[in-house]
């Protein structure tokens, strides 16, 4: 007597496009994260540094503390 439908590899075959539709999901949205990640790494030094010739273009700090920070940033 046969019975209804393919047993387990009827259920298996129905989780395979789910499977490879979750992977492709997966390899799309992976590098764009890594990129978002990269950007704000980038651009993390140059926001410090723009602050710091904000505060000096204001007359917040000396000379001789903008030249020591600036110095700290960008090593």
């Amino acid at each position: 007597m046969m019975g209804y439908g393919y047993g387990i590899m009827g259920w298996f075959g129905m989780l395979i496009p789910f499977i490879l539709v979750g992977l492709v999901i997966y390899l799309l949205v992976k590098p764009s994260q890594n990129n978002h990640k990269n950007y704000m790494s980038q651009n993390g030094g140059n926001d410090a540094l723009d602050i710091l010739n904000q505060r000096y273009a204001k007359g917040e700090i000396s000379d001789e503390e903008y030249q020591h920070k600036k110095k700290l940033l960008r090593e």
